[in-house]
Formats: C-alpha cells, sequence, structure tokens
C-alpha cells in the first residue's frame, strides 16, 4: 500500500499546482504543459470522485481519500517517465492532507500524511481566488474560498515548500508561470 503512494525517481523539473477549488488550477497545468510541449497530471480526485457522485450519488468519504492519493501517484509516476524536461502537477498529496483535514475535522490518515510530506516538487504555483467561481457535481463551499486560500498557503509555508502566489487573469498567470518554470529549467541545464 505504501509503495502506491511513493513518488519515482525521475528527470524532469515538477511543478504542482496548489490551491482552493475553482481557481484555475486544471486551465493553467493544460496551457502550461502546451507551452512546454510536455505532459501534465491531472487531478485524479475529480474523475474518481465524478464516477462516484454519478454511480451512488454520494461525496467524498474518508474512505475514499487514500484511493484517491494512491491513483495521483500512479498517474503522476507513469507520466513521469513521458518528459525529461518539465511535469505539470494539477494536484499532489499534499493538497489532498490540506482537504482531508478542512473536510474531516483536522483529521487525515498518517499513511497519506507520510508521503505528502515525503514526496518533493521543485515549485508550487498557489492559486489565488481572484478567478470566477464555477459550479459544478463536486465542489461544494464556494463561501469558504478564503480560509481555504489560508488553508493552503499556511501548509506551504509550514512545510517550507518553495511557491509563488499567482493572481490576476489568465494571461498574467500564465506569464508568471512560464517566467518561473524557465528558471528552474535554466538552473537544470547548467
Amino acid at each position: 500500500m505504501e509503495k502506491a503512494l511513493e513518488q519515482q525517481l525521475s528527470n524532469c523539473v515538477k511543478i504542482v499546482l496548489f490551491g482552493p477549488e475553482s481557481t484555475g488550477k486544471t486551465t493553467l497545468s493544460q496551457q502550461l504543459a502546451r507551452h512546454y510541449h510536455s505532459v501534465w497530471v491531472p487531478e485524479y480526485a475529480r474523475e474518481y470522485l465524478q464516477n462516484k457522485w454519478n454511480n451512488e450519488r454520494k461525496t467524498c468519504e474518508t474512505k475514499d481519500l487514500l484511493p484517491i492519493a494512491k491513483g495521483q501517484m500512479k498517474l503522476e509516476n507513469d507520466l513521469a517517465k513521458k518528459t525529461d524536461s518539465v511535469l505539470i502537477c494539477d494536484t499532489d498529496l499534499l493538497e489532498t492532507k490540506v482537504y482531508s483535514e478542512a473536510y474531516y475535522s483536522g483529521i487525515c490518515d498518517p499513511v497519506l500524511e507520510k508521503y505528502a510530506l515525503k514526496n518533493t516538487y521543485d515549485l508550487y504555483f498557489l492559486t489565488y481566488i481572484d478567478t470566477p467561481w464555477e459550479a459544478d457535481d463536486l465542489r461544494d463551499k464556494p463561501e469558504e474560498r478564503e480560509a481555504m486560500f489560508k488553508a493552503f498557503e499556511a501548509e506551504l509555508i509550514k512545510y517550507k515548500r518553495p511557491y509563488v502566489l499567482l493572481k490576476g487573469d489568465k494571461k498574467t498567470r500564465l506569464k508568471m508561470a512560464t517566467t518561473y518554470i524557465d528558471q528552474l529549467l535554466q538552473n537544470k541545464n547548467k
């Protein structure tokens, strides 16, 4: 079980889009992957939970978090093999940890927490809440966006993760993100 949550070694720069729901992470992930002619790792939880909703009319429960984490790491590890430049991750296990603690009274499975802290990335882009809220079957707390943003930022600070705050429209965010990624790629190739 634990092996399924472990990040495999790779030769690429790993970037994570990180932040509350409906803040443009997926859109920017796709833009960045296109820009760098690379791959992006979609958020496994969306597919998993949409299927659960469609089939059972149920939302996420604590028992879903480990299967979601395993699915996320399988996607990341598989897709990391397809690039040696940059891998754009729409999420990571640290994000799953934040949601676990926010939705389930501060509780996170110890195994999930272990790998959320153990797995490493070159840079996080923390997406701000200045994008319009878009409702769907899975998003459920538009009134708590600010509190969730603060929880995400606090986690990055607490665990000393390198991050850049992204604000503004899609074009502004893309320009800022590519500036930082270009620097990382230059340093990697030195």
